[in-house]
């Protein structure tokens, strides 16, 4: 049958739709490069140096007139806190990650003697112009307290923070 259109589901929709995400800006990882900016290991899903550039960059502590950064070690907590978040139920732990992303942690730091929390945010939504915007294929997930992964066809990142998962499929299915 030689007019039959071809349906490989990433030649259908999978690459239509990462043209897209890079159309609008999205910059491309390879699932090489993914890997290689989670520590090169499956279980983490947090692409960790984009996120802690990004929060050293768009975080400030504004202090007495002065702006000072988060400490190195208030950053890598933030992070922490964010990648491990104690699974509650699949509900409640959403709702946690959902608190984190919205509304940003609060923080301790020590400040020439005088001790205050401050608050770090993970994405600028008041700017979002101000965000990073990245997207990768074929994202291995090895699931928690298990060998067994996960092969999303796409994952859309924003600073580091996987948010969108999208399967792809072919129109015959």
């Amino acid at each position: 049958m030689p007019n039959t259109p071809s349906f490989r589901e990433e030649l259908i929709s999978q690459i239509p739709a990462l043209q897209l995400l890079m159309g609008l800006g999205y910059e491309y990882l390879t699932p090489d490069d993914a890997l290689a900016k989670r520590g090169g290991k499956f279980r983490n899903v947090i692409l960790e140096d984009i996120l802690l550039k990004w929060l050293h960059e768009h975080n400030r502590i504004r202090f007495q007139g002065h702006e000072v950064p988060f400490s190195e070690s208030n950053l890598q907590n933030a992070i922490r806190q964010l990648r491990e978040e104690s699974y509650d139920g699949l509900v409640r732990t959403n709702e946690k990650i959902y608190e984190l992303l919205t509304l940003g942690v609060s923080l301790p730091q020590t400040i020439a003697g005088d001790t205050r929390s401050f608050n770090l945010n993970y994405i600028d939504w008041k700017h979002p112009e101000n965000n990073v915007y990245h997207v990768s294929d074929e994202f291995v997930v090895q699931k928690r307290r298990s060998d067994e992964t996960r092969r999303p066809d796409i994952i859309v990142f924003v600073n580091g923070i996987p948010l969108i998962v999208i399967e792809c499929k072919r129109p015959d299915k």
